[in-house]
This record gives C-alpha cells, structure tokens and sequence, in this order.
C-alpha cells in the first residue's frame, strides 16, 4: 500500500460459488472506484488467480453493460494452496509487485476467511462483498444472489405444481442450502409448498419417514385427491431427495418423484432487487476503502447501508426468521372437516 495511505489501485477478485449479481458489483466497484480516479486490477479464478497473477485492468468499457448477466466475467474458483502460510505471503507479495492500495473480495464466508487470511500478511485495507445465494452470512439483511435463487427456485416448484396437480404426485424438490434454510423456506413460501425441511428445523426436531407420511396421508384427507409439494434443502436427507421419495413411496398409495435444482439457481437473469443491491455494496466497498477501514464486510441491515468485521459473518449465526417458519407451518397443519357440505335446499 502506498506510504501516504492515498488509494491509487484497488484489486478485486470474486470467489467460491457464483451468484447471480456478481458482475453487477463488480461494475460497481469499477465505475464508483474511476470516479474518484482509483484503478481497479481484476485478478482471475479468485485467490488461485491472485497466486497465479492471472490479471486483468477493468474499465468502464469493460464493465458498462454487464449487470444483467450471471455468473462473474473474472471468473471464480476456489484454492486450497491459498490457505496455506505460503500461499498467504504468495498472494500478499504479488500484490504489492502490482502496487495495490486495497483489496476487495465479492463472495461468501469462505471468500471472507480467505481475506482474514490475507490480512495476516497484507497491511492495505481488506473489505469484502457478500455475494452467495444461501444468504447466511451475519450483518447483512440480504446477499448478492439470493432474490434471483429464491425466484429461480419459485419458478421451478410453479412449474413443478402443474403436473403434481395434474398427476395427484408428491414432488420433493431439492434446493441448495446445506447449512441456511433461507431458499428453501423462501421458495416453499412463495411457492405454497406443504412441507419444508430446513437445516436449522432438522438440528431442533429432525423429521422422521413417518412423520412425512402421516402429514401427507393428512392432507390428503382434508383436500382429497390432490398434488403435495416438499421443499428440501440439500444434505438434510440421507441420499437426498431420490432416496426420500424411494421412501414415502413404500409407505404411501402415491408416486413420489424427486426433483433436483441443483446449480441451475445459480444462474439466470439476476433480478431487479439482486442488481440495486449489488451496485449498493459494490459502491459501499470503495468508499470504505477510502475511509481507510479494513476488515468489514459492506452490508445492508434495515435497508441502511452498514460494515461488519469479517470474522462476525461467520462466527455469528444468522437466525431464519421464526415469524416465516411460524406461518409457512401453520397454513398446511391439516384440519378435520368440521362441516360438511350441505345437501338441502333451504325453502
């Protein structure tokens, strides 16, 4: 970093999983940064790219019209090399050779631990950008990605609704989330799933078989013939989804299909929401960086913009709402029919 703390060149890398609004961010950061006539240096692949000095100057040209598109244009990936002490003084060495001032990271609490990680070898300001679709990082209300996911996942389970309803089947859908349950409640609830099955309901009370089928065989009395539609979020199931339906499919005089949306919600168009947000952060980024500030993760909490030390992002847990998991349960607790239809005519 330059001796007067002045900021002449930031370097940006995106990494770990893609998510949608990526470039938006990175067009952020380029187009806020050449305002104030700061250069920013895009590095490849991530940390790997930052060992590798796999470079590249972003300028508006590059960035203008990018925002609509997903994934990242300087590409992500993940390096194990970089955790190492070496792999630190590497990246930290080849950073001064292009003399950066700062660095900014977009990514999610993997990408977060990899710039505390740099910080120990590196001394310019290190800001990161919470870009993943799980949502589940502490001191921001949303991340870059989620809303494209959760209306990626809706999409899905619409479609998947239709044949359901047409077929009387049970669906298990299989959403990402291995640890936060955040699209996978949102989607089940924007979408008017009957079951959800979440990581932080599985750690309280886990499901059982049995209690699946109890539930759907409920439901099924209540409405009659009708679709049934699950949300489950990955590695909450042994086997996942195939082996779930294998096993209500044993117990129930129903076929059940599984559906897995795997990385296809990493893609696609990023919304309206994800794309404000992005250049929100993107631009909150350089000017903390300007403040001098280090070590944070520039956020959103109550729609004002906010900066969160990095090790809070993943040493403190962000809760799921138990105002949503509440109603999401509550709306598709079967009832018995306390009335019947009524077959006489009053005079």
């Amino acid at each position: 970093m330059s001796s007067d703390n002045t900021i002449n060149r930031i370097a940006l890398i995106t990494s770990g999983g893609d998510a949608p609004g990526m470039n938006a961010a990175i067009r952020a950061v380029v187009l806020a940064a050449e305002n104030y006539g700061i250069e920013v240096i895009g590095f490849r692949h991530g940390y790997e790219g930052l060992l590798s000095n796999d470079f590249v100057r972003l300028d508006r040209e590059d960035v203008e019209h990018i925002m609509q598109y997903s994934g990242t244009i300087i590409k992500s990936a993940r390096s194990e090399r970089f955790k190492t002490d070496d792999g630190g003084r590497e990246a930290a060495t080849n950073l001064d050779a292009h003399q950066i001032d700062a660095f900014i990271v977009i990514g999610g609490d993997g990408s977060f631990r990899g710039a505390d990680h740099l910080a120990k070898f590196w001394n310019g300001p290190v800001i990161g950008v919470p870009g993943t679709i799980d949502n589940d990082l502490y001191g921001t209300d949303h991340t870059i990605g989620y809303d494209t996911a959760v209306e990626t996942a809706m999409d899905a389970l619409d479609k998947i609704r239709d044949t359901a309803e047409a077929m009387d089947r049970v669906f298990i859908v299989e959403v990402m989330g291995r640890n936060a349950g955040y699209i996978g409640i949102s989607s089940a609830m924007a979408s008017g799933a009957e079951r959800m099955i979440l990581p932080e309901l599985q750690k309280d009370k886990p499901l059982t078989v049995e209690a699946l089928v109890k539930h759907i065989e409920s439901v099924q009395r209540v409405r009659g013939d009708s679709s049934y539609v699950m949300v489950l979020c990955e590695n909450q199931w042994p086997g996942g989804a195939v082996r779930l339906a294998e096993q209500l499919e044993d117990r129930l005089n129903l076929p059940c299909r599984p559906c897995l949306l795997g990385h296809v919600q990493r893609g696609g168009r990023p919304t309206a929401m994800d794309r404000i947000l992005a250049t929100r952060l993107g631009v909150h980024a350089v000017e903390l960086v300007r403040q001098n500030q280090t070590g944070v993760m520039a956020g959103v909490s109550a729609n004002e913009l906010s900066a969160t030390p990095l090790s809070d992002t993943w040493t403190k847990r962000k809760k799921l709402s138990e105002e949503l998991i509440n109603i999401q349960q509550s709306l598709f607790n079967p009832i018995k029919k306390n009335r019947q239809k009524s077959t006489q005519v009053d005079d």
